[in-house]
């Protein structure tokens, strides 16, 4: 009786062992997988879909594929085996990102995307986006005005390989490019980087003594222009950006950076979990795959109203 009852204990503690050394198994996982912390968009956008999951009673894995498309696709693979029940997807390229997905919907695991949109349909169940081209456009309007229409200016593109690079270029010159007294000096990748704008801003500075204004693809960049522009003396320069970063709203309302453009990454995330749990208790798919969240300025007026990519009452 007594070897029995060692046995029926020791199977017992095995069982909460087992139990115990395998959380990462549990029924309900959410795998969030976004570019790198260091930009406080991505951040948010980790930080707002994880915060939903843990309200909606699911265990969460959250990863960063730092834009690199093999390492997002390992990472995929990871939320595959550790049995994720869907995976939300701030993704490494358009086109780069479409496999990774594929593989991930052929193994039964729903991708519901924020942010970027990939090169084609019915592969994830949502891409969530922010209306770029919206955005863009009263981003530049604000920086139009505040170059009083004329002058010399800079715009500093965002990732190539990023869709979002292109649609908020392209948004900001069909506006800009009705004016013929604002002249463009210099058109250069930062490649989302506040390290490489400084160092782009730096050198363009240098070229182009006579620049009146920057218009930047994201915050994180204007950020880095903004300081070298700042070191060299040069707070004279409007800089615009995009995205409604805590930083550049302090800036904005310190004096320095004049405006940005708000896309509410933190809502989107959430968003998306939502839209994930809905698909993952009720089968339900969103009404459309590709969704789109319009984009609000942001200058003196409401940059004491931002916060974590949102605007408080």
């Amino acid at each position: 009786m007594k070897f029995t009852r060692r046995m029926t204990l020791a199977a017992f503690a095995g069982v909460l062992a087992l139990g115990t050394a395998m959380p990462a198994y549990a029924a309900d996982l959410i795998a969030i997988i976004t570019p790198s912390h260091d930009n406080p968009f991505f951040k948010a956008e980790a930080v707002g879909a994880e915060a939903k999951a843990k309200e909606l009673g699911y265990d969460t894995l959250v990863l960063v594929h730092d834009d690199d498309a093999n390492k997002q696709s390992e990472l995929i693979d990871t939320a595959i085996g550790r049995g994720a029940k869907a995976i939300i997807l701030d993704n490494a390229g358009a086109d780069a990102t479409v496999a990774a997905v594929q593989k991930a919907k052929d193994a039964g695991v729903p991708s519901f995307l924020i942010d970027r949109e990939i090169n084609a349909t019915g592969v994830a169940v949502a891409q969530i986006v922010s209306n770029n081209y919206q955005g863009a456009q009263l981003g530049a309007q604000e920086f139009v005005k505040l170059m009083g229409e004329k002058g010399n200016y800079v715009e500093l593109v965002g990732k190539e390989s990023d869709t979002n690079a292109g649609i908020r270029s392209k948004g900001y010159h069909d506006v800009i490019d009705d004016y013929p007294d604002l002249k463009k000096v210099a058109q250069q990748s930062a490649n989302w980087s506040q390290t490489e704008a400084y160092s782009k801003m730096e050198s363009i500075l240098q070229a182009n003594p006579d620049i009146k204004g920057v218009i930047s693809g994201n915050d994180t960049m204007a950020m880095g222009a903004y300081a070298a522009l700042a070191a060299a003396g040069r707070k004279d320069v409007i800089v615009v950006g995009f995205d409604g970063s805590n930083d550049v709203r302090d800036s904005i309302k310190s004096g320095g950076i004049k405006a940005t453009v708000l896309q509410p990454a933190y809502a989107q995330a959430q968003m998306a979990v939502e839209q994930a749990s809905d698909y993952i208790k009720n089968k339900k798919s969103p009404e459309k795959e590709k969704q789109l969240m319009d984009c609000v300025l942001v200058n003196g007026d409401n940059a004491p109203k931002l916060e974590t990519f949102a605007l408080t009452n």
